[in-house]
């Protein structure tokens, strides 16, 4: 995966890519439509989105949902698998701590 958002006019595959846009926690993060929510926020530069029991910080680590390092709360629902979801416009994306042990 590309860690950029190639302009469609520039794309040598021809795409027509149709431009979305969410937010993490009140930020607008830009996006095309067919990217994960994690792809979208890798591709704007952010690599982690919750913070573990431990203190340390967490994104994606498999990319296929079977590890839940990625998960934050979106569209008020928390522990959703950012990798998995496909982002959709409008999507509100907040982040989440376990180190009061509750979601947030």
């Amino acid at each position: 995966m590309s860690p950029t958002i190639i302009p469609p006019d520039s794309d040598p595959v021809g795409r027509a890519d149709r431009p979305l846009s969410i937010t993490l926690d009140g930020i607008a993060v830009p996006g095309v439509h067919g990217q994960t929510l994690a792809s979208v926020l890798l591709a704007d530069g952010r690599s982690r989105w919750r913070t573990a029991p431990t203190g340390g910080a967490r994104g994606v680590f498999c990319g296929i949902g079977v590890c839940f390092d990625c998960v934050a709360t979106v569209n008020g629902i928390p522990d959703v698998r950012l990798c998995r979801r496909p982002a959709r416009d409008g999507d509100a994306v907040t982040t989440q701590s376990r180190l009061d042990g509750g979601a947030r």
